[in-house]
C-alpha cells in the first residue's frame, strides 16, 4: 500500500493499514519547508503514531527510510517506509513503487495535485486501486468514470480489468459527518455503518449456563478463558458458541436513536408564514375600514333612488375621489361623498402599510430563523464550515430537530441552514448569552465543530456549567489534547457523556477501507486479529448465490448478519438477523462478518505474501 499526503491524514492513514490490517506501507511525504532534508524524528511521526496504535513506538532510519512496528494482527513484517518527495511526480512514485503495489492513497490536501498524481499513478499501473481525497463531488464523479475507463484501456478492454482496479473518491467532509452523527445520536463511540445499519461492537461477559445470545446481537468472537494462552475463537458457528461456557464474547449489535423522554418540538414548517403576513393591529385597522365603507353603500342605496349594485358603484367612485363632485343633488348624498372621501384618504396609508408589511413577511421568509420558544431535546450545533454543513444535512435526513450556531454570517453552511429553515443564531460562542439563545439548557446534545480546538473546548465547558448532563461531541485535532481533554472532562462530570474526535481520526478508517476494497464498510480488532464488516453483492459470489441464510455461513470464516436494501426497492429498509429459510436471490445483497482470509475467499482472491507475514 502507497499513502501520499502532506497532513495528519497520512499517518493516520498509514497506521489503520499497518496496524489493523496488517498490510506493508510505503508512505510519501513532503520535505521540510525550509528546503533542508527532513530531521529522523519528524520523518518517523508515522511510526510514532503507528506505535501509540499498536503499543509499539517504531524508530525512523533517516531519509528514504523504514520504520517499523510490530501490529495488532502478530505480523513481524508490517513496516512503514518512508518516502519524501516534493510532489507526488513519476520519479517520486516510481520510487514508492506503484508499479508494483495493489493500492494508492493520494490525500493531499489540494485537489490539483491529488489528481495529477491520480492520472499519472494510473498510466503506470492500470491495476491499481486508487482512493483520491477530492472536496468536489461533482468532479469526483467524473474523476472516478474516467479513471476506470482508462484501467480497462490499460488492461486490454472491460474482460481484463480485475475487480481490484477500482476508483474510490472521498471527501473529507461527506465520510466524517456520519460517523460524528452517529456518535452524537446514538451514544456510542465505535459504530459501523453498513447497509443501512448503525452497528457497535462491544465486549460482553460469559452466558450463564443454559442462556442463549440475547435477539439482536451476533457473536463475532469468543474470547480466551481467564488464565489461558489460546487466541480467540472468531466467528464462532452455534456448537461453539453452546459449548463456551466462561468465556468473554465481542458480540455485534445494532443501535438507534433513541428519542428524548420528552418529545422535542419538530422543526416541520418550511412554508411562507402567512398567518403572519399582516399584523394583528393591520388587520382589524382594515376590517373597520371595509366595515364603514360597506356602511356608506348602504347609506347611499337608502339616500339615493339606485339599485344596490350602482349605488355601491358610487361609493366605491367616491371613495377613490373619481367620482363628480354632487353639485346640485340633495344634502344627503353631498355628505354622503364627502365621508366617503375622508374613508379614501384613510385607505391610502393602510395600502401603503399593508405593502411595507407584506415585503417584509416576504423577505423574513428567506432570513435565518429563530429558535422557537418551548424547543427541547434538540442538538446544538457549532459551526457551519465544510465539515459542519455536512452534518447539518445528515441530521435534518434523519429528522433530529437542530439549532445551529455561526460566527461567520457567510459561512458555506448558513446558505443551507436557511434553505432548510434550521434556527440559527449569528454570534461569537464565546459572548456570553449565544448558547443561551440556542436554547442549550433545553438541548440533549451540543456538538461543537470548529476549526479551533479551544472554541470548541470552552463552549462545552460553558455547556456543562448550564447544564451538567448535556452530551458533548468536541472536534479536536492535536491527539495528546484531545485525550487529556477527554479523560478531564470524564473524570469530572461522570453523569455526562463526552467524545472528542477529529476528523483525520474519523476518515483515516474510510481510506483505509476503500483501499481494501469497496465492499469493506468496517473492522473490528479482536486481540492480533480482525474481523471486517462488508456488503456484498450475492450474484457475484457462488459460495452465496442460490443458498438459504443457514447455508451461507462458513463458521471461522464469515458469517451473514443481515440483508442490506436493493436500490431499486421502492421503500429500502435492511433486514437484521434474516430467517435461515429465506434463500438469496442473485440480486439480494447482504451484510457480512468475515475474517481476512474468509473474504478473500469469498471474493476469490488469493492471499498476497508478505515477507515476514503468518
Amino acid at each position: 500500500m502507497v499513502v501520499c499526503g502532506d497532513d495528519g491524514l497520512v499517518h493516520r492513514l498509514a497506521a489503520e493499514l499497518s496496524g489493523v490490517y496488517g498490510e506493508r506501507v510505503t508512505v510519501v511525504l513532503p520535505p521540510a519547508r525550509d528546503g533542508r532534508p527532513r530531521p529522523a524524528a519528524a520523518a518517523g511521526r508515522a511510526a510514532t503514531l503507528l506505535g501509540r496504535v499498536t503499543g509499539a513506538v517504531g524508530r525512523a532510519s533517516g531519509v528514504n527510510g523504514t520504520a517499523g512496528a510490530t501490529g495488532p494482527l502478530g505480523t513481524p513484517g508490517a513496516l512503514v517506509r518512508i518516502v519524501e518527495a516534493a510532489e507526488p511526480d513519476d520519479e517520486a512514485l516510481a520510487e514508492a513503487g506503484v508499479d508494483r503495489a495493489a493500492a494508492l492513497a493520494l490525500v493531499y490536501d489540494d485537489d490539483e495535485t491529488n489528481i495529477h498524481a491520480a492520472l499519472r499513478a494510473r498510466r503506470v499501473n492500470p491495476r491499481l486501486r486508487l482512493v483520491i481525497r477530492l472536496y468536489n463531488r461533482r468532479l469526483g464523479q467524473y474523476l472516478e468514470e474516467l479513471l476506470d475507463q482508462a484501467a480497462q484501456v490499460g488492461t486490454g478492454g472491460p474482460g481484463g480489468t480485475p475487480a481490484e482496479a477500482t476508483t474510490t473518491v472521498l471527501s473529507d467532509a461527506d465520510t466524517a459527518a456520519p460517523a460524528l452523527v452517529a456518535v452524537a445520536v446514538s451514544g456510542h463511540s465505535k459504530v459501523i455503518e453498513a447497509g443501512g445499519l448503525f452497528l457497535r461492537a462491544v465486549e460482553r461477559p460469559p452466558l450463564l449456563p443454559g442462556a442463549s445470545t440475547p435477539p439482536g446481537t451476533r457473536t463475532l468472537a469468543l474470547l480466551p478463558a481467564p488464565g489461558s494462552d489460546a487466541g480467540p475463537v472468531m466467528l464462532p458457528g452455534a456448537e461453539e458458541e453452546r459449548s463456551a461456557a466462561g468465556r468473554g464474547r465481542i458480540v455485534l449489535e445494532t443501535v438507534r436513536y433513541a428519542p428524548p423522554p420528552q418529545p422535542p418540538t419538530r422543526l416541520t414548517s418550511r412554508g411562507l408564514p402567512l398567518g403572519s403576513f399582516f399584523s394583528r393591529r393591520l388587520r382589524w385597522a382594515l376590517i373597520c375600514l371595509a366595515g364603514a365603507v360597506c356602511g356608506l353603500a348602504v347609506a347611499s342605496w337608502l339616500v339615493s333612488d339606485e339599485d344596490p349594485p350602482h349605488a355601491a358603484y358610487l361609493s366605491l367612485l367616491d371613495l377613490f375621489a373619481i367620482n363628480d363632485p354632487a353639485v346640485g343633488e340633495p344634502l344627503g348624498r353631498q355628505i354622503l361623498q364627502l365621508l366617503s372621501g375622508l374613508t379614501g384618504l384613510l385607505l391610502l396609508p393602510l395600502l401603503v402599510a399593508a405593502a411595507l408589511e407584506g415585503l417584509g413577511t416576504f423577505r423574513s421568509a428567506s432570513a435565518l430563523r429563530r429558535p422557537p420558544r418551548g424547543l427541547s431535546g434538540h442538538v446544538v450545533l457549532l459551526g457551519l464550515g465544510k465539515i459542519g454543513t455536512r452534518v447539518l444535512a445528515r441530521l435534518r435526513e434523519l429528522d433530529i430537530p437542530v439549532v445551529c450556531v455561526e460566527r461567520d454570517p457567510q459561512a458555506r453552511g448558513v446558505a443551507l441552514a436557511r434553505s432548510l429553515r434550521v434556527p440559527t443564531v449569528i454570534g461569537d460562542v464565546t459572548e456570553e448569552g449565544v448558547l443561551e439563545a440556542a436554547k442549550i439548557g433545553q438541548s440533549r446534545t451540543l456538538m461543537a465543530l470548529t476549526s479551533s480546538d479551544v472554541t470548541n473546548l470552552e463552549a462545552v465547558l460553558y455547556a456543562r456549567s448550564v447544564k451538567p448532563d448535556v452530551r458533548a461531541v468536541m472536534r479536536l485535532y492535536e491527539d495528546r489534547f484531545a485525550k487529556a481533554v477527554y479523560r478531564t472532562l470524564r473524570d469530572s462530570h461522570t453523569q455526562a457523556w463526552t467524545r472528542s474526535r477529529s476528523v483525520s481520526y474519523l476518515v483515516a478508517p474510510a481510506f483505509a477501507m476503500a483501499m481494501m476494497g469497496r465492499q469493506i464498510q468496517g473492522a473490528v480488532p479482536v486481540e492480533r486479529k480482525v474481523i471486517l464488516v462488508a456488503v456484498l453483492e450475492v450474484g457475484a459470489h457462488s459460495a452465496l448465490r442460490g443458498r438459504t441464510v443457514a447455508e451461507a455461513v462458513e463458521p471461522g470464516a464469515w458469517q451473514l448478519l443481515a440483508l442490506a436494501p436493493n436500490p431499486t426497492d421502492p421503500h429500502p429498509a435492511p433486514l437484521w438477523d434474516p430467517p435461515p429459510g429465506h434463500v438469496l436471490r442473485p440480486e439480494d445483497r447482504v451484510v457480512l462478518a468475515a475474517t481476512r482470509q474468509g473474504l478473500a475467499d469469498l471474493l476469490g482472491r488469493g492471499p498476497r505474501p508478505r515477507a515476514g507475514a503468518r
